[in-house]
């Protein structure tokens, strides 16, 4: 799936905060990408990279994949088709989250 265009219905636009744990905020976009299940059973969460304006959707590419070695859930990583980011760069934009969970990034 690395390198597949998708497209990210985003229900946590850039700006905004978690619905439950109020401090979480969110410096990017995340959403989830529609007709794909994810092992929890609910649509795959995806960090959206490269976008520095809270959107409503986006299409771009699966640059990564956050597999997280202590939850079912894998998150997938996408950004725009020209843009490429390294491990250690992914890393920090999604630590806000990830910071949480035991995880490694694939690319």
């Amino acid at each position: 799936m690395i390198g597949d265009i998708v497209t990210v219905t985003v229900d946590r636009p850039l700006g905004s905060y978690h619905p439950e744990y109020k401090d979480m905020y969110y410096p990017i976009n995340y959403g989830y990408i529609e007709g794909i299940i994810a092992p929890d059973g609910e649509e795959q969460d995806a960090y959206i990279l490269g976008v520095n304006e809270p959107v409503e959707t986006f299409t771009g590419k699966i640059i990564a994949i956050v597999h997280r070695l202590d939850d079912v859930e894998e998150k997938w990583v996408v950004c725009p088709e020209n843009i490429s980011y390294s491990k250690e760069e992914v890393m920090k934009q999604i630590e806000f989250q990830e910071q949480y969970y035991q995880s490694e990034i694939i690319m």
